[in-house]
């Protein structure tokens, strides 16, 4: 028998380390605890079989492994105090969920903001260091530093692992929100293996936005990140096809998406939209939910989504943004136009991320010229991308080749 250990850890390790943080006031303690529990895993269901509530399995475990190694440590009395609080505490806490707290600690504004977003994905996530380092187009040690340095500033500040009152929630929110996105975009379009290994985390991303939509719902931005989320995540049914390969939106089976969560995305923006105060996510949702709507690639209106690009980009003007506002831009007025406002993005960290690459060749073989369409997919392939992507990636090279030669 084959133990499932791998797909626990990744589906329900976030949620069992937050609940261990909760228990132990120690991010690397309990990491360690963690770790702990999951080597006794592997012989314990090897003999006795995968215990009904693997998770919970884990917690209590590595809850006790937690308890031992405090004790074997202890050497003055607060830390047998602490050893105590673990063992009594409450195994499952009660108000908002753990994963909610440990978001709103990683999140404080005493760490740096690169840092808050690194740790978030590190322990709510479960990512390693080479996940978030590609979702941030940044080497891997930097990642590794900023996460380091996080954990530092929490245990010599006494950061408290809860949600803040009321008042101080606005000043973390920027950071929160964009957490949250990156669980989701992680889960939506996994950077390492097949493009659907981590739909858990998009399922999780869209958990937490609707918990901090309840928490506050009269932050425009925080319903428009949930919205957004829900029309991006309503399309994925459509993206794979039957052996697993990408299929892009303009070749989806749109009768297949999730139309009820694009309806509901749809109302959302459409109600925080007439305050009047547009962010980012609010813009990015208006976008997702402009193609939800359409019925056909051909039928989607792509001269408004090109014009709320240009609103996005003068809010969050980020080469992300601008890789795809020029795809909106290519539909309305060319390729070459396009390409143009690529062009200006040469040089920059950008040119690290394979779709940046992708969708220069896409534009360059829909103005005409093979040999430098054939020139970008290579190096498209030569930045980090998951399996389905790199597939994909390969695909679309071989027959620019053979136009080549044809």
């Amino acid at each position: 028998m084959i133990v499932p250990l791998d797909d626990v850890l990744r589906i329900e390790g976030g949620q069992v380390l937050a609940t261990l943080i909760r228990l132990m006031g120690d991010i690397d303690r309990a990491e360690d605890a963690l770790q702990d529990a999951a080597v006794s895993a592997v012989e314990a269901w090897s003999r006795h079989g995968v215990p009904d509530n693997p998770a919970a399995w884990l917690t209590t475990v590595a809850r006790h492994k937690g308890l031992d190694r405090l004790r074997r440590e202890a050497r003055r009395a607060p830390k047998e105090a602490e050893a105590a609080r673990l063992l009594t505490d409450d195994e499952h806490g009660s108000g908002h969920d753990d994963r909610l707290r440990l978001l709103f600690t990683c999140c404080h504004p005493a760490l740096a903001a690169e840092s808050q977003v690194a740790l978030a994905l590190r322990t709510i996530c479960g990512l390693t260091t080479v996940d978030i380092a590609r979702a941030f187009v940044v080497p891997e040690a930097t990642i590794g530093q900023r996460i380091s340095r996080a954990k530092a500033k929490i245990a010599r500040a006494r950061i408290p692992y809860r949600v803040p009152p009321a008042h101080e929630l606005p000043e973390r929110l920027g950071a929160v929100l964009s957490v949250v996105y990156l669980v989701f975009t992680t889960g939506h379009h996994a950077p390492l293996g097949e493009l659907g290994s981590r739909v858990d985390l998009a399922s999780e991303g869209v958990r937490l936005g609707r918990m901090l939509a309840g928490l506050m719902p009269d932050e425009a931005e925080c319903v428009g990140l949930l919205a957004l989320m829900l029309a991006t995540e309503a399309r994925r049914p459509a993206r794979l096809d039957a052996a697993g390969d990408l299929v892009l939106l303009a070749d989806q089976d749109r009768g297949v998406w999730e139309h009820h969560a694009i309806a509901e995305a749809a109302a959302m923006v459409e109600t925080v939209l007439r305050r009047g105060r547009s962010g980012p996510y609010q813009i990015q949702a208006a976008i997702a939910c402009l193609h939800g709507v359409a019925a056909t690639w051909g039928e989607t209106d792509w001269p408004q989504i090109a014009e709320l690009y240009v609103m996005l980009e003068s809010r969050w003007p980020t080469p992300v943004v601008r890789v795809n506002r020029a795809v909106a831009v290519a539909e309305t007025s060319g390729p070459l136009a396009g390409l143009a406002l690529l062009d200006e993005l040469r040089g920059t960290p950008i040119e690290r991320w394979h779709l940046y690459w992708a969708t220069h060749a896409d534009f360059q073989r829909r103005a005409g010229d093979v040999a430098e369409a054939a020139r970008s997919y290579r190096q498209a392939m030569a930045c980090p991308s998951n399996d389905t992507d790199r597939r994909f990636l390969q695909r679309r090279l071989e027959a620019i080749s053979e136009d080549a030669v044809g």
